[in-house]
């Protein structure tokens, strides 16, 4: 997939090279990923079938930063999904929760599975956090999804026999600070492995390259406003997309702009105070008829009152009676589609709105911390021993 018409010389000047051809290539990734998942499905299964049977299992999904992001985006639908399992639970915890207060976050005497998100596999909390899980907890299984094959995680887990990795092709393994194809390379993944409803692979592609280069224009005519601040707004599933938004901006422009998220009926309570005139609000829209008239009822008050600019990502007219506003942007997939099917999608054109932004600016997307405090893998972390006598 060409990106936004940006020529590869100048993008390896600019040092973008390698975060604009990890935001280009997921269609093509998210293909490669699904095939894998399909030829791993009977190895799965015989993992995860024996666990969804287990009273009381608690499937807790985690990871630090984006990756955590991955599991407040799935759990809402896998909770949904395994309605019919009397029992289960399934909550997204970050590691960077479980490593600061494991008394607070495992339970010893629920079975549980952990699902672990991580890119390399070397962040200390996630880790940190495996160790925990066998340490605090009675039965507890790791279903691990990565993207790098010599990180310690991986060869960590890959011969326990309580355990089952998931290492994604090695282009997943984002060479950019930021995590694009990554993030979205692990959502689905994590998707298919637990089955969950989605749309097929090839209309999730499909929907992501007409998305981007059929919206180049105005990404460009955005990054050219001056917008200080950005909001990106979701409801359930599209709240960990939301937040995973907001930080691929914040991190991309090295905090020069603002980025926050929040749901749709959160932001009024308090958040909404953020906006002027250089903001830009962009909410993605359910496709959940319910949910989604809150949504729209948040969209009409922000474009009545002002002053910020209000996107809407939507996959259809906003109702029969009201006509297309000129800051809808289309997502290319049906209105029956699930939400977790918008997710990868709207990711998309929100990666390529922060990626020109930082062009605009003048940083580095590849490296964008001029100071070299934040890193790649997180550095810095101290793990300190646990005296579970004292944490039961």
């Amino acid at each position: 997939m060409t990106l936004l018409h940006l020529d590869p010389t100048d993008l390896d000047h600019r040092g973008a090279a390698h975060t604009a051809r990890e935001i280009a290539q997921q269609p093509a990734v998210w293909q490669t990923v699904y095939a894998q998942l399909q030829a791993e499905r009977p190895a799965l299964d015989v993992f995860l079938a024996p666990l969804l049977a287990l009273p009381q299992l608690r499937i807790v999904l985690t990871g630090a930063g984006s990756s955590s992001f991955i599991g407040q985006c799935i759990a809402p639908a896998l909770l949904r999904h395994l309605g019919a399992h009397p029992g289960i639970r399934v909550e997204a915890l970050a590691t960077t929760d479980i490593v600061s207060s494991p008394d607070q976050c495992l339970q010893a005497e629920v079975p549980t599975l952990l699902v672990s998100f991580a890119r390399s596999g070397n962040s200390p909390e996630s880790l940190a956090a495996v160790d925990l899980a066998d340490q605090f907890i009675k039965t507890c299984h790791h279903l691990v999804i990565t993207c790098a094959a010599d990180g310690t995680l991986n060869r960590r887990m890959a011969g326990k026999s309580n355990a089952r990795v998931l290492l994604l092709p090695d282009e997943t393994n984002d060479r950019a600070f930021a995590m694009t194809s990554s993030f979205s390379g692990m959502l689905l993944a994590a998707v298919w492995a637990f089955d969950l409803p989605l749309a097929p692979v090839a209309d999730l592609a499909r929907a992501a390259q007409t998305l981007a280069e059929g919206e180049t224009d105005r990404l460009y005519a955005l990054t050219d406003k001056p917008f200080e601040r950005f909001v990106f707004l979701g409801s359930n599933t599209l709240l960990g997309l939301a937040r995973e938004a907001a930080l691929k901006m914040l991190e991309l422009t090295d905090g020069k702009l603002v980025a926050m998220a929040d749901s749709t009926l959160g932001f009024r309570h308090g958040p909404k105070t953020i906006l002027n005139d250089r903001t830009l609000v962009v909410i993605i829209l359910s496709n959940d008829p319910y949910t989604r008239q809150y949504d729209l009822d948040l969209l009409r008050e922000l474009r009545q009152q002002g002053p910020a600019r209000v996107l809407a990502l939507r996959t259809s007219a906003l109702n029969g009676a009201e006509a297309p506003h000129a800051d809808d942007v289309t997502l290319a997939l049906p209105a029956s589609a699930p939400d977790l099917a918008l997710a990868p999608v709207a990711l998309v054109f929100a990666q390529c709105l922060a990626l020109l932004a930082s062009l605009q600016l003048g940083i580095t997307p590849d490296n964008p911390s001029a100071s070299g405090t934040v890193t790649r893998v997180v550095s810095g972390v101290t793990i300190h021993p646990v005296n579970q006598q004292q944490h039961p």
